[in-house]
């Protein structure tokens, strides 16, 4: 839905409103005219005051009515259209310009200004009307018809045999690997190296003397030069001469 912007109606409002109210003022001060053979004292009935506004607001509704009104298509509602309403805006504007007319006669205007003046005051106020009819149709929302696109039906899918489920292959977990603790190695004493040391510089002594030259008792160097006999890798090693009979005994 969209409007169409349209320049003009300003002015077509003034009109109306301009013819109007200069038709209203018109036809009221017809209503003060004194007849030919009015007394001195004569003033006009309330209803001919009331009558006066009545014709110049009638003509005017009833061509908004005919211009402005969305009527129904068909031939029974133009012949109520057109053969009711236009009788009445014809009355009306037939009594207003009488009146009009009947004024400037009064105020002394000549022959043809009489005539053809109404003219331009109710004139312009149903061609104003007019005006904002063809306005008002052009700047009315335009509604569009055309169909949408019907959207695609959304398709439905057959459920199929439920699939076997899928069991992957995983690894077996591989156990954790302990480290063999490591061998704590016991330091030699002191002793040990003296004997071994003085073992080694005394090949074939026997214990005794190898005890003292270590500064140990016999029998730490005896136990010394055992153990060294077991743990020594070398072929050459020196073994104590009394060694196997230490052993023995």
């Amino acid at each position: 839905m969209h409007t169409l912007s349209v320049s003009g109606r300003g002015w077509a409002y003034i009109g109306a409103a301009l013819g109007g109210t200069v038709s209203i003022a018109a036809n009221v001060a017809h209503s003060y005219v004194p007849p030919a053979d009015a007394p001195a004292a004569w003033t006009p009935q309330t209803g001919a005051v009331v009558g006066a506004i009545f014709w110049p607001v009638a003509l005017f509704v009833a061509t908004e009515i005919l211009a402005r009104v969305v009527w129904p298509s068909g031939r029974a509602w133009d012949a109520l259209r057109f053969g009711g309403l236009l009788p009445v805006a014809l009355v009306a504007a037939l009594v207003s310009y009488k009146h009009l007319a009947g004024l400037l006669h009064f105020y002394g205007e000549d022959a043809v200004t009489s005539h053809f003046g109404p003219l331009a005051v109710d004139g312009l106020m149903v061609m104003a009307t007019g005006a904002l009819m063809a306005t008002a149709r052009r700047v009315a929302p335009v509604l569009d018809n055309s169909v949408p696109a019907a959207s695609p039906a959304p398709e439905v899918s057959t459920p199929g045999p439920a699939a076997a489920p899928v069991i992957e292959d995983k690894p077996a977990p591989v156990p954790p690997v302990k480290k063999a603790p490591a061998k704590r190695v016991t330091p030699r004493p002191a002793s040990a190296d003296k004997v071994a040391k003085a073992a080694a510089k005394m090949p074939g002594a026997p214990v005794a003397q190898i005890a003292a030259k270590a500064g140990v008792s016999p029998s730490t160097a005896r136990r010394h030069l055992a153990a060294l006999a077991l743990t020594d890798a070398s072929p050459t090693s020196p073994v104590p001469a009394e060694t196997p009979t230490l052993i023995a005994a």
